[in-house]
């Protein structure tokens, strides 16, 4: 009777606390709070949206939590440059934080902060430096995908070179994702959607 008071009690809890979350990637919540602080900061302070909005701003904001999963692995968030740079945003913020920031508002920033800072750096390492310095594969890209471009590679080589990027950068959110399990709790997204 123990036991399966227990394993109630257990499914009970992990249930509450999911339910609180509109994901779980790699087992990291998404909390609710979170991810509206996040919308309303990007979209102006719009408090509700539909449904099919906050699912596609869901899964950006998934993709963008993958890629600072993958920059962690490879170490960036350790490297004395990032370090450094946080700890400078952390002291401005801190004064700033006398100005009257919240401290909710405060964690949120922060974290916001550390973790733009990694997207941008893992970002640029397996992307746009790689597209800046692969001649040779924008050059196979255009040659694949000429019949989408009406023009000579070297009038439209600037199209060329955001698409080839985009390219790589769906490959590699493909890759993440099969690395990655990642939960989405549409219940606590459709509550959130009516809001």
């Amino acid at each position: 009777m123990k036991k399966a008071y227990s394993l109630f009690f257990f499914c009970l809890m992990y249930s509450t606390s999911f339910a609180q979350n509109v994901a779980v990637v790699n087992g990291k919540s998404i909390s609710a709070k979170e991810f509206m602080w996040a919308y309303r900061k990007s979209h102006n302070g719009i408090v509700s949206a539909p449904y099919d909005t906050l699912q596609a701003y869901l899964n950006l904001y998934i993709n963008f939590k993958l890629k600072v999963l993958d920059a962690r692995e490879m170490g960036l968030d350790k490297s004395a440059d990032y370090q450094e740079e946080i700890k400078t945003y952390e002291d401005a913020l801190a004064t700033h934080k006398k100005a009257g920031v919240s401290n909710k508002d405060h964690d949120f920033l922060l974290n916001e902060y550390r973790e733009g800072v990694l997207m941008f750096n893992v970002s640029e390492q397996k992307i746009w430096n790689k597209v800046q310095e692969d001649v040779q594969g924008v050059n196979e890209f255009y040659a694949k995908n000429q019949k989408n471009y009406n023009k000579p590679l070297g009038e439209v080589r600037g199209e060329v070179i955001a698409d080839y990027q985009q390219s790589l950068e769906e490959k590699w959110l493909k890759g993440l994702k099969q690395k990655y399990q990642i939960k989405i709790n549409e219940n606590e997204l459709k509550k959130l959607a009516k809001l």
